[in-house]
């Protein structure tokens, strides 16, 4: 980054005032640089439409830039957000990287997928960027996810190169009225892990006032006395106060002495981004703000004292010709090539840079597809949990939590004993927040553990969608650098009964979250074979147990053995026949099998076992012997996934049908409560036999 930024690391004694031990020229240096950076996107790059996303970090950059030169261990991980670029190279990516990124050219933080202020920054050797998300707040739960993970390096792995490691999260004021926020502070005291909450307080949400996100506009105070939190507040401004403050928050995180809140109060001396005029700020708003430009305070603290004038000016003129020829470089960078965009939305043969068991060098045991049958029958909850035991039993990067999963076994008695026998640091409760579960999940995959977060009800994820969808996307749009593989188990649809909260299915809606793979077994065996794939996998599983099949007798199955596995992607012909295919998945399998034998008609029944991928292959091939299909699910008719798969019937084997592809769903009604209701509206076997009979005979 140039001769005189890297030429001498610390400035000469000139005068008896002692400043904080850190490298001033350095913080200098890439101060000018950012601010070169922001000159050239706004009078440049933006109004030529290179840059399309454009947010200014002036006033901001100085304390950033402290902050990152003091991420100095090999696992401190930070998570920012879209004004975090000074910290970012405070942490050593490269300008041209950086510059690069913003005009969204090939290579970069995503290769042009994402916004290029959207980073990342995987760094094997130092501390890393995690993958910043595009929603304000969505980076605080993976954040303490991150420092949950190294105190399970630390103390379960018995790894001592965590012993010093932190996780940092940068947020704006406007974020601390975030969920994410919020469950983050949760799990970082109550758990006293070791994470630094660092807020950059403006003032201004774009243009809502911070009094708008806390009362009176002042986290730190308001949090003063949260249990297990140390708090600090001071000017993000003046040079030697944040790298006191700085320094303080950081050595009380790596001192284990629990999480810290710093809130430094810095000017935006830019609108919100490039478009903004900051016409709901008044002159003398806009004129103050400028008065606390850090810039010019380090210019005063440093010269003439600590530099000459024209040291300052010749760092001054380094940077900017660094960051015209970076510009240079990056505009001879291409476009990615267009047809590239569609990998890496799952894994590949090239494993991601950071995250998962494969990109951590753990090798798993690709298992058996032949079933090894063992023992009496049993049901599918004694399945799931002796697979689960076998698992931590032989990874002990597998880890369990959720709501009442400990000592009380979760809320389907899956996890029952678990903890006794592994530990409360491998199987443990969590806060009742469906957003911290999974997103510290995210957290702990992106630091090679294989987590096992359980959600209690389906439809109780809905508080976690953010969290899943950019787990799902994250592969994809940092373009294989980043992927957080888990297995997210979650009990579905209906038991004995229904109501709105405890018995939706919506698989539908995971199916069309990228980068996510959806199972559904119907019975033991499947969800044993389903399972182990999964925690032996590389990416991101919804694993869906449906509620009433957990304790079926007809989903009872021997255990199939230690090592079996089940590919996903591959269907299960569970009857044959050539007279009509029936597509169905979950509980409904039971009630399909059931009509297709009193049916008196060769009915083909497919259990198509995972929903992303799904068994197309297997669908189209039936439909091409029987030239009729129906597909039976519990979901709601409209865009449910039966739409796609009469879709493609539809489109690929429309010669073949000798009748319309049907479909035979719940209404679009919530799941009614009482039996009788319920059973009114649920594909039964009564109705599909008779949907059989009209098909058969049109």
């Amino acid at each position: 980054m140039g001769s005189l930024a890297r030429s001498k690391p610390s400035l000469p004694a000139r005068s008896q005032r002692a400043l904080p031990a850190l490298d001033w020229r350095r913080v200098a240096y890439l101060l000018h640089v950012s601010r070169a950076l922001d000159a050239l996107e706004e009078k440049t790059l933006v109004p030529e439409k290179k840059v399309l996303y454009q947010f200014s970090a002036r006033g901001h950059d100085l304390a950033q830039i402290i902050l990152g030169l003091g991420l100095t261990e090999r696992h401190d991980a930070v998570c920012g957000y879209y004004r975090s670029r000074p910290m970012l190279l405070a942490l050593g990516v490269e300008i041209e990287e950086a510059l690069g990124s913003s005009m969204a050219r090939a290579g970069g933080y995503s290769d042009g997928r994402d916004i290029g202020v959207v980073f990342n920054y995987p760094n094997p050797h130092g501390a890393s960027a995690l993958p910043m998300c595009g929603g304000v707040g969505a980076q605080y739960t993976p954040t303490v996810g991150w420092a949950q993970a190294i105190e399970y390096h630390r103390t379960v792995l018995q790894d001592a190169s965590y012993d010093h490691a932190i996780g940092v999260v940068l947020g704006g004021e406007a974020s601390v009225a975030t969920n994410g926020f919020w469950s983050a502070l949760t799990i970082a005291t109550t758990q006293k892990l070791p994470v630094l909450f660092y807020i950059e307080d403006n003032g201004y949400g774009i243009s809502v006032p911070s009094t708008f996100q806390t009362p009176g506009a002042d986290i730190a105070a308001n949090l003063a006395s949260f249990k297990n939190l140390h708090v600090i507040s001071g000017d993000g401004t003046d040079p030697v106060t944040a790298a006191t403050l700085i320094a303080e928050a950081q050595a009380h995180v790596r001192d284990r002495q629990g999480p810290c809140l710093l809130r430094l109060t810095v000017p935006r001396l830019q609108g919100h981004s490039f478009q903004d005029t900051q016409a709901y700020k008044s002159a003398a708003t806009v004129e103050a703000e400028w008065a606390r430009d850090p810039l010019p305070k380090l210019h005063d603290l440093l010269v003439p004292e600590w530099m000459e004038q024209a040291e300052w000016d010749a760092l001054a003129q380094e940077a900017a010709e660094v960051v015209e020829a970076a510009r240079v470089a990056a505009e001879q960078r291409p476009v990615a090539r267009p047809e590239t965009v569609l990998r890496h939305v799952f894994s590949e043969a090239e494993p991601q840079v950071m995250g998962g068991l494969r990109s951590a060098g753990v090798a798993m045991p690709e298992g058996s597809e032949r079933a090894a049958p063992e023992g009496a029958r049993i049901n599918m909850v004694t399945a799931i949990r002796r697979t689960l035991e076998h698992e931590l039993a032989t990874n002990p990067r597998v880890l369990l939590f959720g709501e009442d999963i400990g000592p009380k076994g979760g809320v389907h008695a899956v996890t029952l004993g678990l903890q006794e026998k592994f530990g409360a640091g491998r199987v443990f409760d969590t806060s009742l927040s469906e957003e911290g579960i999974v997103g510290r999940a995210v957290g702990m995959a992106l630091a090679g553990l294989m987590p096992v977060p359980e959600i209690q009800f389906r439809k109780y994820a809905d508080p976690a969608v953010e969290q899943i969808n950019d787990c799902g996307t994250m592969r994809w749009r940092t373009n294989n650098r980043f992927a957080a593989p888990m297995v997210l188990r979650m009990p579905v649809g209906f038991f004995k009964c229904g109501d709105p909260w405890h018995s939706q299915t919506n698989e539908v809606q995971f199916v069309h979250s990228p980068g996510w793979k959806v199972a559904v077994p119907s019975n033991a065996e499947d969800a044993v074979g389903l399972l182990r794939t999964a925690l032996r996998g590389d990416d991101p599983v919804m694993f869906l147990e449906h509620r009433a099949m957990l304790d079926a007798a007809w989903a009872r199955r021997p255990y199939p053995g230690d090592d079996y596995v089940i590919p996903f992607g591959r269907a299960k012909t569970t009857i044959s026949g050539n007279r009509l295919t029936i597509v169905t998945w979950g509980a409904m399998v039971e009630r399909c099998e059931e009509a297709a034998r009193a049916s008196g008609h060769s009915v083909e029944v497919i259990d198509l076992r995972t929903l992303m991928p799904w068994d197309s292959r297997a669908v189209l091939e039936s439909v091409s012997r029987t030239h009729r299909c129906l597909i039976v699910h519990e979901d709601l008719r409209t865009a449910g996934f039966g739409a796609e798969i009469a879709a493609v019937v539809a489109d690929e084997a429309f010669m073949e049908l000798d009748a319309p592809v049907a479909r035979l769903t719940m209404p679009d009604i919530p799941s009614p409560h009482n039996p009788v209701l319920l059973n009114h509206v649920v594909p039964s076997a009564e109705r599909i036999r008779e949907k059989i009979d009209a098909l058969v005979e049109f």
